[in-house]
């Protein structure tokens, strides 16, 4: 991105996360509005594939080998496990099933499996989408093939903020491996995470970074740290919850397309602050009380905050 396109383009990032809170939500949700139902929020559930044991050393990370997180690394999950874990997402209402594996990136090897996965999933009449890490050309490729949806790939934050959390792999990595996913011609899922210690700048870069991917993600997941024993940002302050609305109004605004996700760190969050996320933008959720390693809302709890909001759950990732 060229310097001076970008510096304006913060710049003006930074305008809207200053702006008073009922102006930046109402101009969020007239954009909101215009390019969907504000009432249909879509819902994907998340399964780990292979948990634990990951090479890379991301702060916010229980699965980084690097860290005493006490967390049991696995082997790639039996493929009728994940197809289990395919119907009973199907049956509470998620229509796109997420599968994540702790790896700095697949081996070859590994690679069957994950095609099987994909198109087993497929079957079962759900969306897919898979997190694994960095991606050589002919991998992206065979994913597509094998029928995936989405691939996500979290920017994680600002390019100024990033070596402060992930050494192990660089801003531009990122970035890289998003082209990749793009000239395969998958769909991409990518985001990033607040409350790691980074400042407002660093969430206005993060956001228009992804903005400024052409076309921007598909999908834009925000996630709240959720502090995990044993890692470095262990004992961090939470964030302010009205800057997380505030990010996820910025992130409308700048991407008017895109599904919005509320993401990690939900169980922690009143329905009050859900509520406001949903009317400044947010329109996706994972769906289901595991995320990873993490815990998340229940469906039941779901259920009964749709009801009270007048939210009906949508499988579809179009209006």
């Amino acid at each position: 991105m060229p310097d001076t396109s970008c510096e304006r383009s913060l710049d003006a990032t930074l305008d809207l996360f200053a702006l008073p809170f009922n102006d930046l939500l109402q101009k969020a949700h007239e954009v909101h509005r215009q390019n969907w139902d504000v009432n249909a929020v879509q819902t994907s559930t998340l399964v780990s594939v292979k948990t634990g044991g990951c090479a890379e050393d991301c702060k916010y990370c229980g699965q980084s080998s690097h860290f005493e997180a006490k967390l049991e690394a696995t082997k790639l999950m039996p493929l009728e496990h994940v197809v289990e874990a395919a119907h009973k997402a199907k049956a509470v209402g998620a229509g796109r099933l997420c599968m994540g594996a702790a790896w700095r990136n697949p081996k070859d090897r590994d690679m069957s499996a994950l095609l099987d996965m994909v198109s087993e999933v497929k079957a079962v009449g759900l969306e897919t989408c898979m997190t694994l890490g960095m991606l050589t050309e002919g991998q992206a490729q065979s994913l597509k093939q094998a029928g995936l949806d989405y691939y996500n790939h979290n920017l994680d934050t600002s390019e100024e903020y990033y070596d402060k959390i992930v050494t192990t792999r660089t801003f531009q990595d990122r970035l890289d491996t998003l082209s990749v996913v793009r000239r395969a011609g998958l769909k991409i899922c990518s985001g990033g995470i607040l409350g790691m210690g980074e400042g407002r700048e660093d969430r206005a870069g993060m956001l228009w970074a992804l903005a400024s991917l052409d076309p921007p993600p598909e999908s834009v997941p925000i996630n709240v740290l959720v502090p995990m024993p044993g890692t470095p940002l262990e004992g961090t302050p939470a964030l302010d919850p009205l800057e997380l609305v505030r990010t996820i109004a910025v992130a409308r605004i700048l991407m008017p397309g895109s599904r919005i996700r509320l993401s990690a760190g939900r169980k922690a969050m009143t329905e009050e602050c859900q509520a406001l996320c949903f009317f400044g933008g947010a329109n996706s959720v994972f769906y289901g009380d595991r995320l990873l390693t993490a815990e998340n809302q229940g469906e039941d709890e779901d259920d009964v905050l749709f009801a009270k909001l007048g939210i009906k759950k949508s499988r579809a990732e179009t209006a």
